[in-house]
């Protein structure tokens, strides 16, 4: 588990090197510290919005724009591969169950989870002017192959923490097949993404969302509880203790 969760933050502090590469030749040091405090900052703020203030701190004024703007294109591919794998998990699961004989407890979560994902669609239809104006932002202010690698690198961290999710199930000894594993927990990181709340109750959020996803396969709620739990402890408090210790030491930059 602490492997895995050193890869997963591996992962994010490279994405954050690769986004800030044009700005300012950051080390590996100089990124982990940026990480890490602001995972550490972004815990008491809904949808970990205060990690766009705390990185910006570490940049002077004349570049704070940009870097508010390369930290929001680093979160945008994450979500775009957290909604497009989603979706498929999604779609998957409404498939399989729509030709067993399954309860309206059941029927009413696969509702709700592509009413979640029909919601997105229809409201990315309607502002589509401007996000397609924001989307062209955070393309020009990233070359092609830092795009592409930033992308690539979302897609490496997605898989990831997904499969150190189905670990813990292994390791639970949870009866689940491998597609039906993963097809449930990528539907439940898309419907916790689309929720605003505390990342400080991010356990609370994905807890609840897993135990009703995953009792369409009729799995013990304490056990998917305590999975969601030590997932939270592992790449949320343990990192954001070690971040606590850079917000201590941390001088803001002036211009």
């Amino acid at each position: 588990m602490l492997f895995i969760t050193i890869i997963n933050h591996f992962l994010e502090i490279a994405k954050w090197k690769i986004l800030t590469n044009n700005v300012k030749k950051n080390s590996w040091l100089d990124a982990t510290k940026q990480s890490l405090a602001s995972l550490t900052l972004s815990l008491i703020t809904p949808n970990r919005i205060g990690e766009y203030g705390a990185k910006a701190l570490y940049y002077t004024n004349d570049k704070r724009k940009q870097i508010l703007l390369l930290n929001f294109a680093g979160n945008f591919y994450q979500l775009v591969i957290t909604i497009v794998l989603g979706a498929i998990g999604l779609v998957y699961l409404s498939t399989y169950f729509s030709f067993s004989v399954i309860s309206i407890q059941h029927s009413i979560i696969l509702i709700l989870g592509i009413a979640v994902l029909g919601s997105s669609i229809y409201y990315l239809e309607k502002k589509s002017s401007k996000i397609s104006h924001w989307i062209s932002k955070i393309v020009a202010a990233l070359s092609m192959k830092n795009n592409k690698l930033v992308l690539f690198t979302s897609l490496l961290r997605y898989l990831v923490f997904t499969h150190q999710f189905y670990f813990l199930m292994l390791c639970f000894k949870i009866d689940i097949s491998y597609v039906h594993a993963i097809s449930a927990i990528s539907s439940m990181y898309l419907i916790a993404s689309c929720i605003p709340i505390l990342s400080l109750f991010d356990a609370a959020l994905k807890g609840s969302v897993a135990v009703v996803v995953f009792s369409l396969f009729g799995l013990d709620s304490l056990l998917i509880l305590s999975i969601t739990t030590l997932m939270w402890l592992f790449n949320f408090a343990f990192p954001a203790i070690i971040g606590s210790y850079f917000v201590l030491q941390f001088n803001p930059i002036k211009s």
